[in-house]
């Protein structure tokens, strides 16, 4: 099994466009939801699956002074080893973004021998996963990278979502979320809350015309179901500077009624 993150890049190498994509994956059979309503996610936590933090912070070996570092703060699912591999995989993976072609390492194991192969004295690499929703049929994980190459303005940050039907034990992908049909109304919905983003951001609040040029919507399936409504996040940038962060936009679950499969709302 191999995780594959699929993108592209805008001029300069900032990442437009983030998508997950698992050809093996399959939806629910049924029509029991899978966002129990009421329940947030700290209450619904304690019905997903056990998760165990693995942690640690390393530099090249055999270095002394100036040395290139790796952190990890990420997770392993005592009992399900399948979605710890999607873990593991899913952050070697975003490693390869800025690089072409991309090294020809599937885990994080083969990411740490390439990097101390290959990494300047400055270089460093940030690498986490967390829990970001859990029910007792849904685990959604957040997985987070960040590196400096030496030399660099700044590092360049990554996100990338997992979806896991506890059920199944598949990834949930945005096609296996929206009814026959629905990709338009998905995309209108995606489009109104990147309109309501937008419009509080201070860079477009002093030119609305101009940024919107530099910085058109960009339509992306990187999404998170979670308690409140479908979460899509940006890579710094996608659709805004690299001040802005990476743009996160809520479409709650209101404004997708008739577009997601009934399992994917709250019940």
């Amino acid at each position: 099994m191999t995780l594959s993150f699929h993108y592209a890049l805008r001029p300069l190498g900032g990442l437009m466009l983030a998508t997950l994509l698992a050809a093996c994956a399959s939806g629910p059979k049924d029509h029991v939801s899978l966002i129990p309503a009421g329940q947030i996610a700290q209450e619904s936590s304690k019905d997903g699956v056990f998760t165990q933090p693995r942690k640690w912070e390393r530099k090249a070996p055999g270095c002394e002074g100036q040395c290139p570092t790796i952190t990890l703060d990420s997770l392993v699912f005592p009992g399900n080893p399948k979605l710890t591999q999607w873990v593991d995989e899913g952050l070697a993976q975003m490693t390869t973004l800025w690089q072409d072609p991309p090294p020809d390492y599937t885990n994080l194991a083969g990411f740490e021998a390439y990097f101390w192969r290959t990494a300047a004295p400055k270089d460093s690499a940030v690498l986490a996963a967390k829990a970001r929703y859990r029910s007792q049929g849904l685990t959604v994980i957040e997985l987070n990278t960040w590196q400096y190459i030496t030399g660099a303005a700044h590092g360049i940050p990554a996100t990338r979502f997992i979806n896991w039907d506890n059920r199944t034990d598949q990834l949930i992908t945005l096609k296996d979320i929206l009814l026959p049909g629905q990709a338009g109304a998905y995309e209108a919905a995606l489009r109104q809350a990147h309109a309501a983003w937008q419009s509080q951001q201070p860079d477009a609040q002093l030119d609305m015309q101009q940024f919107k040029r530099l910085w058109p919507f960009q339509l992306t399936d990187n999404f998170a179901l979670t308690d409140t409504g479908l979460v899509v996040k940006y890579d710094a940038y996608a659709i805004a500077p690299y001040s802005s962060g990476q743009p996160e936009l809520l479409i709650p679950y209101s404004a997708l009624q008739g577009v997601l499969k009934p399992e994917y709302l709250p019940q």
